[in-house]
């Protein structure tokens, strides 16, 4: 295994707390992300990374930690794209767009001042683009504790959630209140996003929170299934990703590549091979329609 495995691997502090972390933040990721997908909201979470990267960056500038900034910038941009209308179809896109603009004018104001104007060195790279391998891991159960407070909200909501995400007008006739699992789940996609950014930065942390998941609702028949196989698949990507860089220090370059990177590209190369026409006709029809789909989660929600 050394080819492979570099020696000091497993008994590397860092390395043990970066793929700790990185599995939890692989998992929240994946079940929310699997949501995200469904409900067409990519776009969206795109848009809470730029967010959680002004909350981060204002966070280190006013003396806080990046996550608490993360977080709580996520959790701002969501309620504030839900205010003006995330949640209709026909507003989604300029909800998004005008949450986007002004996040990515006030980052660069925050980035601007790091760089600048504090002591904290390397800030814009923790921020954008994370630092896995120097995460303190008095961390971990902070973002643990994170995760757990996630699942277990969409846990609660994850019938009207479903049902709601397949078709908002038919969740609104049943008399689901469609304005507040909407509002309930962009909480739980601001701190999902949060908590990535950590592992893979504020900028990047949509391919984890996308890549997965779309790969295993290619793969997949229901929904409880592609969760599953969202989770192993961001956890792979992600323990892959930590292992190459963790190599790449021995690959005669200056310096080791950076974790992001390698995450960013297993998780693409994933989704791509998905595609090809020898693993469709394996697959046989599992990237069933989104009809299809949709009534087989009806009935999942009926049951």
């Amino acid at each position: 295994m050394t080819p492979i495995i570099e020696p000091g691997f497993f008994s590397s502090s860092p390395v043990r707390t970066a793929l700790v972390l990185g599995a939890i933040v692989a998992i929240v990721s994946a079940i929310v992300g699997v949501f995200t997908v469904l409900r067409s909201q990519s776009f969206a979470g795109h848009a809470l990374t730029d967010v959680a990267t002004t909350g981060g960056s204002g966070a280190i500038y006013f003396g806080f930690s990046a996550l608490s900034g993360f977080i709580g910038g996520g959790v701002i941009g969501a309620g504030a794209m839900d205010l003006v209308g995330v949640q209709r179809v026909r507003n989604r896109d300029v909800a998004t767009g005008i949450v986007l603009g002004a996040s990515n004018g006030l980052s660069s104001l925050f980035l601007y001042l790091d760089a600048t104007s504090t002591a904290t060195t390397g800030a814009t790279q923790q921020i954008l683009f994370g630092s896995i391998f120097t995460i303190d891991p008095s961390l971990v159960p902070v973002v643990g504790a994170l995760t757990v407070v996630t699942l277990a909200g969409i846990a609660m909501i994850h019938r009207p959630l479903l049902l709601s995400s397949v078709s908002a007008d038919l969740a609104a006739a049943r008399g689901i209140r469609t304005r507040l699992v909407g509002l309930a789940f962009m909480i739980a996609l601001a701190i999902a996003v949060g908590l990535s950014s950590i592992a893979i930065g504020s900028i990047l942390s949509t391919a984890l929170l996308i890549g997965p998941p779309a790969t295993a609702l290619r793969l997949t028949r229901s929904v409880a299934a592609a969760t599953v196989l969202a989770c192993c698949l961001g956890v792979v990507t992600t323990w892959i990703g930590i292992l190459l860089a963790y190599d790449s220090h021995d690959w005669h370059l200056a310096q080791g590549l950076p974790v992001s990177f390698f995450i960013v590209a297993v998780a693409f190369l994933l989704y791509l091979a998905t595609g090809l026409p020898r693993v469709r006709r394996w697959v046989g029809r599992a990237d069933v329609s989104s009809t299809t789909r949709g009534s087989r989660a009806l009935r999942s929600v009926d049951r």
